[in-house]
């Protein structure tokens, strides 16, 4: 009996009514369907008091999940879909995200498409696009206080009502940098549409074997988006502050003390998503962010009385 998965946002009541219908209609054609929330694949914050608080990447796939199961659909939005690579990567299960959401930029789908959405997955007519992650370790000396896996990107910034933070930054076997700013960006091709575009970072095309390191409101006009090769790791050291806040993804991470050391690296694991037609970047930013829409004309001179 083939294998399939099912993870949606419980917070929406219309992904949990199709989660449940599409539950139905699976095991009705012979299909085993397991199903979980994203809220598996939330990640915990760690504390001053209990820095300790992670869970193992590998740790977060639910049960019922494994190398078998053929493909998982997801029903949310970006946020929903971010939390089900971290769920599903280790295994290597390929992601159909369904829009619920709003933007979707990482969604394959929309509700009103689904039937005949989910006949042409039960048909095989789809491919598989992959895309990079970051492995994403806090260590404490030789103790890793946590660990997390990373599709758009890791953001490392001071607290509300703090100073500037300064940043010592080494990339691979380069010497290090350093950077004075609110925070810093590293992010994958994936998240150069996200918050590092916000931040005035490049738009990357998600083939490109790069990352990228985004300054947030640097205090030197010298310190501005750096591209460079996703085999490079990083280490980052926070200098001269009492504590910093790492989040990865939007939706968790951990406090960084001076004496912490945030290690990044490409991920043996990808993110798998089924495109049901072949992959077109450019399509999807102009659709979703109105990147080179053609000019509005100007209009005609009109003579003054």
């Amino acid at each position: 009996m083939p294998k399939a998965g099912i993870i949606y946002n419980d917070v929406k009541p219309i992904a949990c009514r199709v989660a449940i219908e599409l539950r139905d209609k699976l095991t009705a054609v012979g299909w085993n369907v397991s199903m979980t929330t994203g809220t598996g694949g939330m990640l915990g914050y760690s504390t001053p008091d209990s820095p300790v608080c992670h869970t193992p990447i590998e740790g977060l796939t639910p049960p019922g999940f494994d190398s078998e199961t053929k493909f998982a659909i997801v029903l949310g939005g970006d946020g929903t879909v971010l939390a089900a690579a971290r769920l599903v990567a280790p295994c290597g299960i390929p992601i159909l995200a369904v829009n619920t959401g709003h933007m979707g930029f990482l969604t394959e789908a929309y509700l009103n498409q689904l039937p005949q959405t989910i006949e042409r997955l039960l048909a095989g007519e789809y491919e598989i696009e992959e895309r990079i992650m970051l492995a994403i370790k806090v260590f404490r000396g030789d103790s890793v206080l946590w660990e997390a896996l990373c599709l758009n990107e890791m953001v490392l910034h001071r607290e509300p009502l703090t100073s500037m933070c300064h940043f010592e930054i080494a990339i691979g076997r380069h010497s290090p940098v350093d950077i004075a700013a609110d925070g810093v960006i590293i992010s994958t091709p994936t998240g150069s549409t996200a918050y590092s575009l916000s931040a005035g970072g490049p738009v990357v095309t998600p083939g490109v074997p790069v990352l990228q390191l985004v300054p947030i409101c640097p205090h030197s006009l010298a310190s501005r988006a750096l591209v460079f090769p996703d085999n490079e790791p990083v280490n980052i050291y926070p200098v001269n502050t009492p504590r910093l806040v790492m989040v990865v993804d939007g939706n968790g991470g951990c406090y960084v003390l001076p004496q912490d050391r945030v290690h990044l690296s490409r991920s043996q694991y990808h993110a798998r998503f089924v495109r049901l037609q072949p992959p077109e970047f450019f399509r999807i930013l102009r659709e979703k962010l109105g990147w080179g829409l053609a000019h509005i004309a100007k209009p005609s001179s009109v003579e003054l009385p």
